[in-house]
């Protein structure tokens, strides 16, 4: 029997500092154990020989949820509603982003990683939405539990990675479409870097995903496919599309 290595695909850790404790909610790995995928989770080290090392070796990067990112890194002081945030975590995902994008790895990013991602490449944030976004449709960016659960729809734009993912035999080809999404939020995308585009949006207005056009494979969601992932088919394709990528 032929063996066929499966991609080995680096998650970004979680922190917890009261415990001082790295982490990992299971979802994430389910899932890309799930699309074929091994999960491996990271150090939490911006020891830049380190990560280097790993942008070479792993075959793709899942940036995942977490923490606020640090309103200085877009060039803002934090305001009284920005939340927690974990320098460590800032610190990493700089190097480590930057290796990964010089030698063109796939990237997923997740809720902070469609926000890390954004600011890292110099676009900024809404520290807090419900006070900084103010529209006239009032989304639900922030459930409370059973999280896999959709709150919202997300309108999918034509001609991107997401539509092709996504679209089915009863979506029209460069049409946009809706999907129920579940979220878990309270920032966002305010300016997008001019480097990336927009593949969905929230009905407020708010970016929901994102994709760069020149690389590889480089896109991020700010919902939450690592739990739904089980319950939700298109949670499943999004996985399944990065998986792939990273095997080829």
């Amino acid at each position: 029997m032929l063996f066929v290595p499966r991609p080995l695909i680096g998650i970004v850790p979680l922190y917890d500092e009261p415990r001082n404790s790295f982490w990992m909610l299971p979802g994430y790995m389910q899932a890309i154990e799930h699309a074929g995928g091994i999960p491996v989770m990271l150090p939490l080290s911006s020891e830049p020989s380190c990560l280097r090392q790993l942008a070479q070796q792993l075959d793709g990067f899942l940036f995942s949820g977490g923490q606020d990112v640090a309103p200085e890194l877009y060039g803002e002081q934090p305001a009284d509603y920005c939340g927690a945030v974990c320098s460590e975590r800032d610190a990493m995902e700089k190097t480590l982003l930057e290796f990964v994008l010089e030698f063109d790895k796939p990237v997923f990013g997740i809720c902070r990683g469609i926000q890390f991602m954004n600011v890292f490449l110099g676009g900024t944030l809404y520290q807090d939405i419900p006070s900084q976004l103010q529209t006239e449709i009032v989304i639900p960016h922030r459930q409370k539990p059973p999280y896999h659960e959709p709150v919202h729809s997300v309108t999918v734009e034509p001609e991107t990675p997401l539509f092709c993912v996504l679209q089915t035999g009863e979506t029209l080809s460069n049409t946009p479409f809706e999907i129920p999404v579940n979220s878990f939020h309270h920032q966002g995308i305010r300016r997008l870097a001019a480097e990336l585009k927009t593949a969905a949006c929230a009905p407020d207005g708010l970016i929901e995903a994102v994709y760069h056009p020149n690389k590889r494979l480089v896109f991020a969601v700010q919902w939450h496919p690592e739990f739904s992932w089980q319950n939700d088919s298109n949670s499943r394709k999004i996985f399944s599309y990065f998986v792939q990528n990273c095997g080829e």
